[in-house]
């Protein structure tokens, strides 16, 4: 808690045991809203929980609460019997002033929409998004299937964003963009395609950033933003345009959840994280813009966990890709003193350089018990070699690290403040199967930096939080 009674905020945003990923934040009045698919921790598949809502005071960051579930995936008339899982929605506001939600439901290609009085409140079904003879988008002859809708009202009409393309799939073209009715369901302008898939990319300028999934749409000024997951999938990208209909370009990448191409602190090509899919959106909070995105945990693609990060326009179509960071929402680096749970980790890799996840020797992100435990989550199956970073911290005159560690693993863990400086201390760790503290003093340090523990030994050691004094 700070001195102001605010709360620090971290990466992920939410609860370590909160499983909320493909995040669309809102502001509504004087509180950030975040809508979200739903994963479990252990989830045998995406997505299969009903929807939730979190939200936050737009001045006080770190202190979410949960609204509640907003939608259950059996209010699907198509869903009886909660079979599908509902896949990434989005929310946008009526000009009735009500509260649309857009999702698809993982086995049917079209979009249903609910609505709701207020932004956090039970969501109703209303309906599905159709054309004049009543045929549902996604079921017309020359439809495409509809996946991942991201939305836009402006005055009387809607800007439906959607699509799914995986490379090689020549049947699917990119993300299309489709202009709805002001009853928020019928089409005024069938759907025409704003961004190439793989197989439709060349002399685009989209080559090797191609449009995968995820679309999003922002306005920045005069610019209409469109977020998407690129082919690579870690990563989130934009594209630009003045038109909403037609004409966009690509922008660039905002974030990857590998931190790939990010060269301030390593090579570019260097990946410091294991990802996998990517889905999120940018919002201005407080006149400070911010990428939300998810990481994944427990080397699944199935537990995935809202992260976020402060991001710069330098211009109306240039925005700079960020670094991946624990203090995220923060306003500015976190407190360099106190115990910090070992979960808001951002960097952690191994001497094997992996963009995506998967291997059984990588270190990952895990919880005891099972999904809804609230027992904070750690870093376990660290290894040799195995680094895990945190950025960044104000220390004013630090004297002594701390860590907590279990597991059978014998060695020292490296304490730098780059994953590839000299060690400032290096802690002893013996077997133990209970958590242990293990304390050192270090030369005092003061000034804005990383902490990177990097393990060197034989065994497995579990990590779950780390001190400052």
């Amino acid at each position: 808690m700070l001195k102001n009674g605010k709360k620090q905020a971290y990466n992920p945003y939410l609860p370590s045991w909160e499983y909320v990923p493909d995040g669309e934040p809102y502001v509504f009045g004087d509180r950030v809203y975040v809508y979200g698919s739903h994963d479990y921790y252990n989830g045998p598949v995406f997505c299969p929980g009903d929807y939730v809502c979190w939200s936050a005071p737009v001045d006080d960051l770190g202190n979410w609460k949960m609204e509640g579930t907003i939608y259950k995936k059996t209010d699907d008339p198509e869903n009886p019997h909660g079979k599908m899982c509902l896949y990434a929605p989005d929310v946008t506001q009526g000009p009735d002033g009500r509260y649309y939600l857009y999702y698809v439901l993982d086995k049917i290609s079209v979009v249903s929409v609910a609505v709701c009085d207020s932004p956090c409140g039970t969501f109703e079904f209303y309906g599905y998004v159709k054309y004049q003879d009543g045929t549902r988008l996604g079921e017309g002859a020359q439809d495409e299937p509809q996946f991942d809708p991201g939305v836009l009202t402006e005055g009387t009409k809607t800007y439906l964003y959607t699509g799914f393309a995986a490379p090689g799939d020549e049947s699917r073209h990119g993300a299309m963009v489709t202009v709805l009715k002001e009853d928020m369901l019928t089409i005024e302008e069938a759907p025409r395609f704003v961004i190439p898939s793989k197989s439709y990319g060349e002399g685009t300028g989209f080559e090797g950033f191609e449009f995968f999934e995820a679309p999003s749409i922002r306005k920045y000024g005069s610019m209409y933003i469109l977020i998407y997951s690129s082919v690579q999938m870690h990563e989130l990208c934009y594209a630009y345009s003045k038109n909403p209909c037609e004409g966009f370009s690509y922008g660039g990448i905002i974030v990857s959840n590998t931190d790939l191409h990010v060269d301030n602190y390593k090579p570019a090509l260097m990946p410091t994280a294991y990802g996998a899919n990517n889905h999120g959106s940018i919002i201005e909070i407080q006149n400070q813009w911010y990428i939300f995105y998810h990481r994944h945990t427990n080397n699944s693609w199935y537990s995935r966990q809202g992260c976020a990060e402060k991001i710069e326009f330098l211009d109306e179509k240039t925005i700079k890709q960020v670094e991946i960071t624990s203090c995220g929402l923060n306003q500015g680096p976190l407190i360099g003193k106190g115990e910090y749970p070992t979960y808001i980790a951002c960097n952690l890799f191994t001497k094997e350089a992996a963009v995506y996840l998967g291997s059984e020797k990588f270190p990952r992100i895990k919880q005891d018990g099972r999904d809804g435990d609230t027992d904070p989550a750690y870093i376990s199956n660290i290894t040799d070699g195995a680094t895990i970073g945190f950025k960044y911290f104000s220390m004013e005159n630090v004297t002594r690290i701390g860590i907590k560690i279990r597991g059978y693993a014998k060695g020292v863990f490296h304490v730098k403040t780059g994953w590839d400086q000299k060690a400032l201390v290096s802690i002893p760790v013996a077997f133990s199967n209970v958590w242990e503290d293990y304390q050192v003093d270090i030369v005092p340090i003061t000034g804005e930096y990383a902490l990177y523990f990097t393990f060197e030994g034989t065994g497995s050691a579990d990590f779950y939080s780390f001190s400052m004094e």
